[in-house]
């Protein structure tokens, strides 16, 4: 799945140290926020200390976000977790692409129309 918008806000990171494999781990989350008519934040968390320097993701940037929605039990409760597993900038400026079609010039003026037309078909 992916998601397009501006990031609003950058939590402090977490980190620990996994007690089954005995390594450190770090995850850090962000906001972000869509541009529809009504807006949408999604939250969503970056797993890795190599994947978050390697994301940069910075405050105020235009990103699209693909990630992995998934649900884990803890205490007999359930929590879903928004993953990202890729970051892509949005280029806000990037010129058309050279084969693209122009639209026409909008007309200057009104063209006239007289009211006793011949040429004119229509039954009304």
């Amino acid at each position: 799945m992916e998601f397009t918008g501006k990031i609003i806000a950058i939590l402090p990171p977490r980190g620990g140290v996994s007690k089954t494999s005995g390594n450190e781990w770090k995850s850090q989350e962000y906001v972000i926020e869509n541009h529809d008519q009504y807006p949408r934040k999604m939250c969503f968390d970056v797993f890795g200390a190599d994947k978050i320097e390697q994301f940069n993701i910075q405050m105020g940037e235009e990103l699209t976000v693909s990630f992995d929605v998934d649900a884990r039990q803890w205490n007999d409760r359930w929590f879903n977790s928004i993953r990202a597993w890729k970051v892509e900038r949005v280029n806000t400026g990037a010129p058309m692409a050279s084969g693209s079609p122009v639209p026409p010039p909008a007309p200057s003026a009104m063209p006239e129309f007289t009211p006793g037309d011949a040429k004119d078909d229509l039954p009304f």
